[in-house]
């Protein structure tokens, strides 16, 4: 499938797309933290994700009918696949990690390095990246040991959790950069609905086996709101612009979230949560984001 380019989308949406993915995303390390001191993990992400799929299915079928969600079974298998990587091992790792005790602020720090891994998916396939690139990418992991040192040795952050977080990072990563690749539905709001859908029932029926349980009447209000905010502004809204970024600009301009997310969900870790923000955590975090900084704009001259 050929990318379209950002010059062929009019710069205002594609503008407004990364502010939502810039901004919502960075709040929703927040809501999960939030949401899972009372709600099992895999099951609420899971039903957060199904509901958000029927919410912008219906809004596809009200606009433009039934066909809006008509699918080849080659498409089909594409949005499985993309719905496997980015919700179940993106999403749903995160989610577990913060479940476990994972700061909100860190683990979006940790995930900030997916530009990196994207280049790192790149190498493998046989790309060769320019030397600034390159270079960016060794500086940014440098930034990441700095981070994973500051917060598990002796720190608060359980180490599998660490894990669970690097894996979503790389599985997300490599979801961002297989899509384009595969045959999916033009319509990206499609995609997105069916990624959403076997994603969502895929950490269901994840949470469900592994003896999670979903009580409704057992959640305090502040848990049902953050699951509300994520089925609303992170499922529907972020996820969403997120698809339609990836099928209509660079994976790299898509991946510049990474500047802003780690920023927005320290801040509110920090005010909220009173989530303790050290001195080496702030300097592996500059390092990664200054990482970042410099392989986009490495890949955005060449």
């Amino acid at each position: 499938m050929t990318t379209t380019t950002v010059a062929s989308r009019p710069f205002l949406l594609v503008g407004a797309a990364l502010a939502i993915v810039y901004l919502v995303w960075g709040s929703t390390y927040l809501a999960i933290r939030i949401m899972v001191q009372e709600m099992p993990p895999f099951v609420s992400a899971g039903v957060r994700f199904l509901v958000g799929a029927l919410l912008v299915g219906g809004f596809l079928v009200a606009r433009g009918g039934l066909s809006r969600l008509a699918v080849t079974r080659r498409q089909v298998l594409g949005c499985a696949q993309i719905g496997l990587l980015l919700i179940v091992l993106g999403q749903g790792l995160v989610t577990l990690a913060e479940h476990g005790g994972a700061p909100s602020g860190i683990t979006a720090l940790l995930i900030a390095a997916v530009p990196l891994w994207v280049i790192c998916h790149r190498v493998l396939a046989g790309e060769r990246p320019a030397v600034r690139t390159v270079a960016g990418v060794a500086t940014g992991f440098c930034g990441l040991v700095v981070v994973v040192a500051a917060n598990g040795l002796g720190g608060a952050f359980p180490p599998w959790t660490m894990v669970a977080v690097l894996v979503a990072g790389l599985s997300w990563a490599f979801g961002s950069w297989y899509q384009p690749r595969l045959r999916l539905p033009r319509d990206p709001f499609a995609v997105a609905v069916y990624e959403m859908l076997f994603g969502g029932a895929a950490l269901t029926v994840i949470g469900l086996v592994s003896g999670e349980r979903f009580d409704p009447l057992a959640y305090s209000g502040r848990a049902w709101a953050a699951w509300g905010y994520l089925v609303l502004f992170g499922s529907v809204l972020a996820f969403s612009a997120y698809i339609w970024l990836l099928q209509s600009a660079a994976t790299s301009l898509a991946a510049t979230y990474a500047y802003v997310n780690p920023l927005v969900a320290l801040c509110l870790g920090w005010l909220v949560l009173a989530e303790p923000v050290t001195v080496p955590t702030l300097a592996g975090g500059v390092i990664v984001v200054a990482a970042v900084a410099v392989v986009v704009r490495a890949e955005f001259q060449r």
